[in-house]
């Protein structure tokens, strides 16, 4: 998946735009989305969608896939929120907060609605949040950004971390992938319990062929004289386009002055 994410940023449709243009556009709709009501939340992943799918070209499939991670995340913590559970004996405190409940034994165990509430706001934040982050890792190349912060003057320690980071998720990606495929050729998951025992020896070998690569890959940055940062090269050849720049600042105007109206008693408080 990390690899098919690399070559979609590299292959967009909008690949031509500055990568600036882009990471402010970003940043800015997750900020307002981070600031703003379930409402305007849900508008701005549906319209980071639409910058992504049909602007960016990204195939649909892979799109909804990825929000399908961050779906199933929160599905999985929200009943938490949600599901609250007292004494019989103070039921009378929270009836006015309940919309379903069970007596099991001495307790009240009920679905809250200020819970539900709370739960709405944070999928809906973590569904535009996430929208916009995806926006940015599936239409700028990662050394595009990196280029861009330092542009923007951010610490050059930061940037090589980053880097870093992004370069050994591929090397752990593709040291797991054959370490498993060995592992099956030799009928490593036939059964749950010789699965369980590979899945161990993977995770060991994993571990211990990682820090091998790193070893090479720091020796092999000594013997080139690296002392100072990595250098990240590109081509600077984009084309700003009037028509996304327009809608783009129109777009996150007219989000924040909902949200402004919202705040004003328009819109019913949700």
């Amino acid at each position: 998946m990390s690899l098919q994410i690399d070559t979609l940023a590299y292959t967009n449709r909008l690949r031509r735009l500055p990568p600036e243009h882009k990471l402010i556009f970003a940043f800015t709709t997750l900020t307002i989305s981070l600031c703003s009501h379930p409402l305007v939340q849900m508008l701005i992943a549906l319209w980071m969608g639409i910058w992504t799918v049909i602007y960016a070209r990204i195939p649909a499939g892979i799109y909804f896939r990825l929000l399908m991670f961050t779906i199933v995340f929160c599905l999985t913590s929200l009943p938490a929120l949600m599901v609250n559970g007292i004494a019989i004996n103070d039921l009378p405190r929270v009836q006015l907060d309940s919309w379903y409940g069970l007596t099991l034994g001495d307790f009240y165990i009920y679905i809250s609605h200020s819970g539900s509430i709370q739960a709405l706001r944070i999928l809906t934040r973590a569904l535009a949040s996430v929208s916009c982050l995806y926006f940015l890792i599936l239409t700028v190349p990662f050394t595009e950004i990196l280029q861009t912060l330092r542009y923007l003057r951010f610490p050059v320690l930061l940037t090589d971390l980053l880097l870093l980071m992004y370069r050994f998720i591929f090397i752990l990606l593709n040291t797991a992938d054959e370490l498993w495929t060995a592992q099956n050729s030799r009928g490593g998951y036939r059964t749950l319990a010789s699965g369980m025992k590979s899945l161990a020896l993977l995770i060991g070998q994993l571990l211990q062929r990682t820090l091998e690569k790193y070893s090479q890959f720091s020796l092999g940055l000594q013997a080139r004289g690296f002392v100072s940062e990595f250098r990240v090269w590109h081509k600077n050849r984009y084309r700003p386009q009037a028509r996304y720049i327009i809608e783009a600042v129109c777009g996150c105007i007219g989000l924040i002055g909902l949200e402004f109206w919202r705040n004003a008693g328009i819109f019913t408080r949700i």
